[in-house]
């Protein structure tokens, strides 16, 4: 006598295989009834580009500066660490990217002002991450895959709004 399986890898199993003409026909069987029932209204879709371009409109850019620790005369242990600086209208933001072993790096960055702003490291590859600076203005990421990558920093501003300050894509 078998043991029958457990529904939990049935599940399992079942989500791993292709869609089949069955599958098909019961998705579009589905969307017709919600097309039926609930229609998505004339010009949502435009709607929402349009909101999405205001916030991207809205979000400062900063512009980069980097520095190469090598080349202003540090001693070779500290070569290959990096710092570069992001300067907006509202914030200026230094991040030093210090390799680590197995392809990932450190980074340690300081906003100004930055006391509680909320950082993101969105990397084009990876999982984003994100972290709050503390009353100094400190932030750490202690291992972040290498490769490319752009902060996001949301800083509170004086009428209770948030600000969001984007830097341009660095390689860490």
């Amino acid at each position: 006598m078998s043991v029958p399986e457990p529904v939990e890898e049935r599940v399992e199993r079942f989500a791993r295989e292709p869609l089949d003409g069955s599958d098909l026909a019961l998705l579009n069987s589905l969307r017709a009834l919600y097309d039926e029932r609930d229609p998505v209204p004339d010009g949502l879709a435009a709607r929402i580009e349009f909101r999405l371009t205001l916030d991207a409109l809205e979000a400062e850019v900063a512009t980069l500066t980097q520095i190469d620790l090598a080349a202003a005369g540090a001693r070779t242990a500290t070569e290959a660490v990096r710092t570069v600086t992001f300067t907006s209208e509202s914030l200026t933001t230094m991040v030093t990217i210090t390799p680590q072993d197995g392809g990932t790096v450190r980074v340690d960055g300081w906003a100004a002002p930055g006391a509680g702003v909320r950082v993101e490291l969105l990397p084009v590859d990876a999982a984003r991450q994100e972290t709050t600076a503390d009353e100094d203005g400190r932030f750490v990421f202690a291992r972040v895959p290498s490769g490319l990558a752009k902060f996001a920093l949301y800083v509170a501003t004086a009428d209770g709004t948030t600000a969001t300050v984007v830097s341009p894509t660095v390689e860490l």
